[in-house]
Parts: C-alpha cells; structure tokens; sequence
C-alpha cells in the first residue's frame, strides 16, 4: 500500500507533465516562424505610429508640401503641429507670428469705440462762463469771458470764433463778436434773458462756438449744452463755469425762420406770396449781422420759369419786409408748380451768399406741402405760416442744369393734353 502510495503521486506528477505540456501556450505561436513574427511586429508598429502622424497632420498635395518646408523659414515658426503642443495655459501667452492674439484686436476695438463716443477724438478746448439771476428784472444774466485751445478751423493755424447763446426752449438768441486770428478769444460779454425764477429748473442754456469764414459757410467747432442751471449754485451770487466744447457738425446750426403768407385767386389765374419777416437769421458777415433779401423761384416741372426778390435790409437778423411777389398760373397748372425760397445774403464785392432755403408746393415736404394745400382748400384768403430755413443741398452746377429752359414771361404752360392713341 506503501508502495502504491508512493507510485500514485509519482503517476499523478507524469500525467499533470503530460497535460502541462498539452496545454502549454507558447509565446512564440508555434505555427509562425520566430523571424516571420519578428518582421510582422515591426510592420504593425510601422504601421500604427503613421496612422498616429495622419491624425495629427493630413495628408497633402506635393505644392502644400514645398509651401510646408519654406513657412517656418519664412516665418521663422518653430513648428506647424497644430495638435496638442499648441494648446497654451491660461497664463502663458503665444508669441510666435503665426499665432492669431485676440486680445489685441479687442483692445483696439474697445478704444476706436472710446474714441466715437468722445467726438471721434477730437479736442474742442474749454469755455468759461458765468451765470447770475437778476431778482428786480427777473433775468438770467449769462456773461461768456473766454476760451482756450480752440482748434484751427484755418489754413493759416487760427481761427476766428464767435458763440451764440440760447436759452432753449425759446429761440431767441444773442451772438459774441467775431475775434480775428485766435485760439484763445477772451469775450467778456453779457447777455440777458428775461425769464422767470421758477422756470430756470426746465431751461437749458446752449452756446454754440463758430468760426467765421467770409467767403463759405461759417465752420462749427462745437457747442456745450448746461441742463441744470443750478449745478453749482442757487444764482443768487456770479457762478463761475469752465465746461468742455463738445465736438459737432454744422448741420445743427440753426440758419433761422422765415413768414410768408400764400393767396391764389383761380378766377384770375394768380399766386401771391407776401414777404413778411425773417428771425434769428445766420451772420454771415464780420461784423456779426447780414445783409439779407430773399429771392422766390417759380418752379414748373423742374424748370424754374421766373424769379423775383425783394428789397435788401442792411446789418440785420431779423429783418421785416411786408412785400408782396405775384406770380400768373392757371388753375390747372397747380399741381405742377412750386416755390422755391432762398434767403440771400448780399455783398457788395463777391458773390451772394445763401442763407437758407425752403420749398412749397403739392411735391414739397412736411410744412411746405401742409402750407400749399391749405392755401388751395381756401382761395382768396391769405394763409400765413413760420417755416424754418434749411441748408441748400443743390450745387450751382446742379441748379443752372435744372434751369436751363427758362421762360422770360413768367408764365407757367397749362399741362400737355394726352396723346391720342
């Protein structure tokens, strides 16, 4: 039993070799040779590291190739793999040339917008005011002293300011005299304004700073608008104000108002247009007034036919008229005509000068065709309105092509009957 025992573990041992060696894996896969496995493994490793290269940097054209091998010489760019070594940490910043640093741009956007909100960058200078109300004459007493760093608005490096002043909402306005060949004008002048003590809360003071051109239209430098009058004080005592020339266009300037009044008579064929005023008309001259007439053009599909003015009033805004202009049109050449209304400026040496204008007529805008209308909804009544005066936008060029057919009689052609078919 011993013995058999003793042969038992000894035939258990052989056959587990037995099956040990049936079972056994090889590593080295019998069936291949070891050479052929060799070769197989470097092919796949080959393999695999060029399809990692193609995932990182595609394939291209033999042209994108030679482009590839002059950029970073070019350029002088380290590397074009734009794979994982170019993510950057937050807090380190590329400074290679083919990198794009939006941070840049954004800072150059955020100061050209800086720039068009602060006028396009353009400095205007300062002005000094004061203010003091008046108790026994209950007036706003506005006295401009000066300005300083004014730009040049001429060739020569100077400028020839003046201010207007309003006290908005009225239209009333004073003007400073014309200092010649200056950027830093000392006014010292006063203006005054009646208006009551409890109004000045809604008031807004408004100086307009120009530079006088006596042979075109006066240049805006810029203007400086005070809504709180009580800012710094109560007015009971002299205020003194230094405030910024904000930077503007000339095209708020406030060239003034014109009255006229319209009448047709259709029995007889005849439009008269009586003159009566003007206000608060643009200076035109040095000496801070005009010499202003005003002509009327009748226009007949866009042809002007005839042309009449008034008399000239001498060295003032605001001059008074009472003229009557008459022009003949037949009733049925209404719709087909329109006034158009310049307020001249006139010199003795150099051409007229154009204040504003304005147009009335069944094809004119806003007032002016209101104005037309109404004067042909009541015939035989005179119908008398305010209009503003605007900047006249047609060249001379563009107006004498306009007028070129043009009817000494003053008469305007009754419409063309249609042609027969």
């Amino acid at each position: 039993m011993a013995t058999e025992k003793i042969k038992d573990p000894v035939g258990s041992m052989g056959s587990m070799g037995f099956l040990e060696a049936a079972v056994k894996i090889s590593r080295t896969s019998p069936d291949i040779p070891a050479d052929v496995q060799l070769s197989m493994r470097e092919h796949f490793l080959r393999r695999t590291q060029r399809m990692q290269r193609q995932t990182t940097e595609p394939a291209s054209s033999t042209r994108h190739n030679s482009f590839k091998r002059h950029l970073p010489r070019q350029m002088q760019v380290g590397s074009l793999d734009l794979g994982n070594d170019y993510m950057v940490d937050r807090d380190e910043k590329p400074t290679s040339l083919g990198r794009i640093q939006p941070e840049l741009y954004q800072q150059k956007a955020s100061e050209s917008e800086d720039s068009t909100k602060n006028g396009s960058g353009k400095n205007c200078g300062r002005i000094n005011i004061s203010l003091k109300y008046d108790y026994e004459n209950e007036a706003l007493l506005v006295n401009i002293l000066r300005a300083v760093d004014l730009p040049a608005k001429d060739l020569c490096g100077t400028s020839d300011p003046y201010v207007k002043v309003y006290l908005l909402p009225d239209r009333k306005k004073f003007q400073t005299r014309v200092h010649r060949k200056t950027l830093n004008p000392t006014f010292n002048e006063s203006f005054q304004f009646p208006v009551p003590y409890d109004e000045l809360p809604i008031r807004k003071l408004h100086m307009s700073v120009f530079d006088f051109d006596r042979f075109s239209r006066h240049d805006m430098i810029g203007e400086v608008v005070l809504e709180n009058l009580f800012e710094m004080s109560d007015l009971s005592r002299e205020t003194n104000i230094w405030r910024d020339i904000q930077y503007a266009t000339s095209e708020s300037v406030d060239l003034g108002e014109i009255m006229f009044s319209l009448c047709y008579l259709p029995t007889a064929g005849r439009l008269t247009l009586t003159v009566i005023k003007c206000r608060n008309l643009k200076a035109m001259d040095i000496t801070g007034y005009s010499d202003p007439y005003v002509k009327v053009s009748l226009i007949c599909d866009g042809r002007r036919l005839k042309k009449k003015k008034t008399s000239i009033k001498k060295n003032t805004l605001n001059p008074t008229y009472n003229e009557a202009i008459i022009f003949d049109i037949p009733p049925d050449s209404m719709d087909h005509v329109s006034l158009h209304i310049s307020v001249m400026d006139y010199d003795l040496v150099g051409h007229n000068e154009i204040i504003g204008v304005m147009r009335v007529g069944s094809h004119a805008e806003g007032l002016g065709r209101d104005h037309w209308n109404e004067m042909l909804a009541y015939p035989r009544k005179p119908i008398a309105h305010w209009h503003p005066l605007l900047e006249s936008k047609k060249s001379e060029k563009e107006w004498k092509a306009r007028t070129a057919s043009f009817d000494s009689q003053g008469s305007c052609p009754s419409p063309r009957p249609p042609a027969s078919p």
